[in-house]
Order: C-alpha cells, then structure tokens, then sequence
C-alpha cells in the first residue's frame, strides 16, 4: 500500500516538545503481530499469528508475506533477524517450535520442537549472530531457558542454570518478544508477571542469574510486566500493568538505575497498559499498547500520550535510526522524528 504522512501532533511542553509522523506501512494482513526485528533502514521482519512473517527490504515500501510450510497454524511471539536473508522465529503455545531460514524466508529449517502440553515459548534475544537465548514459562516451577551457539541451528535446555522456583502463578508474557532482553556481550533481563513479577539478571551470558522483585502492577494472571529493555548505561525501563484494563494506569511503568535491581516510578507515567517498550536513545524512549502509545525525552521520568492507535509491539533498528510499531491486522507504522 502506499505510505502516507499522518502529521500527528506537536506535544505542548518544553521538556518533551517534539513533532512527529506516524507513517502507515501495511495494514489488512490476516495476522496480529507480536514478534518484531529491525535490522537497519531498509530491513526488518515481522511475525504474527496465522503462521505469517512479514519482510520488507525497502524500509517498509512494500512488505513480502511469508507463511513457513506446514506451520500455517502456528502463532509466532517473536522473530529475530540479522540481515534481509538470514531470520529465527518462534511460536507460543504447544507443540513448541523454532525455525530458521538463510534464504530470505524461501524454505525454513525446524531447530527445535517440544510437544511438552505445558511447554510456552515467551521471547528470544541474541547478544551476536551466533550467540542467543529464549525462555518459557515454568515447568514443575522452573522457568524454560534454552542457548543457541550457531545462530539458531540447534538449541541447548539450560533450564537448570536458572536455580529458582519461580511463585505460583508467576509466569512471562509473550505479548511483544521484549519480556526477555540481551545486551552487549554477555547481559540478559526477564521480566515475569502474573501473582507476582520479578526481574532476572545474568551478566554472563545466562549460566548464573540472580532475581530482583519488580513492584509493577501485578497480583492477577493479566497483571504484571510486559516488556524491559535497557541502555548501556544502566538505566532500564520495564512496562505493563492490566492488559485487560488497558486504559488504566495505576502502576504501569518504573525506572531502574542500577540495571535492574531496584525499581522506582517515574514523575509523569504512561498512559494505559502497554506491552511493548523500546530506548531509542540514552534519553528517548517509546512505550506501545493496546490503547496507545507514549514517548518520553527525559529517560523515561515523564511521558506523553502521542497516539490511540492500538499496537504490540515496538522497536528500532540495530543498526540506524527506523522505528516501527506493529499491531492487530497486520498494522505496521514508521515513527519518525521530524525534529530540524
């Protein structure tokens, strides 16, 4: 479809005055995008349920649809890309799979399959093209981890490095593939909710972990944290709250200074529940949900409602400064800074 410019809004306050475009990409697509992978400018994937992935190599000009053979069926949570050829997908719910393709999306390779009925695959991150890590929710109270040391090729149960019971009722979310976040070299957060919500920390690339509690919104199966990321200097951002009171707003969203240890509220919050979070920056940041999306200039200590329209998940690229936000029906937007 063609893309054309929503001037959306010009935000009042000196602090986090901005001007932006909200640049629709696709929409119509039979699929409700939750993974999300931004490679640079012009590359990045998408995936969704109905089996579908999505892929554009013209920064979102026009999208290729691809739906892996025999997994027409399959609801894929999270996809991680490296380059317009080579990509990781997976699904959530049982039977457990991830894919992988080297050609573009042409043919894909199954690299792990589970048929555990408890088995539920939440979110992946990778530190490298080789090196990556995904988890599940618990089994027999222990939360699912799983390493990959060739890109995605074959996959290792590292469960029993994470030594902890988790609490009853604790679990992830896998609204957004950000649940779970790798950093640098070695570092990587999960986020929980449900009865009670935590922050689990490795700096060594998942052997040892250590857990620090997160006093988001949480107590109910649809409460908790969402989503997590965090920059190179510390400072981390974890948002969530009710997602089925997505308009409510009474303990959405905390800040860390010390990589996650401690948690504190920030001055201004965001709007509603959200499930998607993304630095795009030391400084700025955006938040996305099913009843809108929130930027902040100042870190995360005050956010601003910029939109109501209704997305999953965010991200920007790896490599370049393109931002997307995806949704329900396939819905794909560019933000874009308009900023002299």
């Amino acid at each position: 479809m063609k893309a054309f410019v929503f001037l959306f809004l010009c935000l009042p306050l000196s602090l986090l005055a901005q001007k932006y475009d909200f640049l629709p990409l696709n929409s119509g697509t039979n699929t409700s995008i939750r993974g999300l992978s931004v490679v640079s400018d012009r590359v990045a994937w998408v995936s969704g349920s109905n089996g579908s992935i999505g892929k554009t190599i013209d920064g979102g000009k026009t999208w290729q649809w691809i739906k892996p053979t025999g997994y027409e069926k399959l609801d894929f949570r999270d996809i991680e890309a490296f380059d317009e050829f080579k990509a990781v997908v997976m699904n959530a719910g049982s039977p457990a799979f991830i894919l992988r393709t080297v050609d573009g999306g042409k043919t894909w390779k199954e690299t792990y399959k589970n048929t555990d009925s408890a088995i539920f695959l939440d979110g992946m991150g990778f530190w490298d093209e080789k090196n990556g890590i995904a988890f599940g929710d618990p089994i027999h109270n222990r939360l699912q981890l799983l390493k990959t040391r060739d890109g995605g090729l074959n996959w290792q149960n590292v469960s029993d490095h994470l030594n902890m019971d988790m609490g009853p009722g604790e679990a992830g979310f896998a609204a957004s593939g950000t649940s779970i976040r790798t950093l640098g070299k070695e570092k990587v957060w999960i986020a929980t909710g449900g009865t009670s919500a935590n922050i689990y920390y490795s700096d060594n690339r998942g052997y040892t972990w250590k857990r620090y509690p997160c006093p988001i919104l949480q107590g109910e199966a649809s409460t908790g944290s969402f989503s997590v990321d965090f920059n190179e200097n510390g400072t981390g951002v974890v948002v969530g709250g009710d997602y089925q009171k997505d308009k409510e707003h009474p303990n959405n969203v905390l800040l860390s200074k010390d990589w996650g240890k401690t948690w504190n509220k920030p001055l201004t919050p965001v709007s509603g529940f959200r499930s998607g979070v993304a630095y795009i920056d030391a400084v700025r940041a955006v938040a996305v949900g099913t009843s809108g999306v929130d930027f902040s200039r100042d870190g995360g200590k005050n956010w601003l409602h910029l939109s109501d329209l209704n997305f999953n998940a965010v991200g920007k690229a790896k490599k370049g400064s393109f931002i997307l936000l995806a949704g329900n029906n396939g819905l794909i937007y560019r933000l874009k800074s308009t900023d002299k």
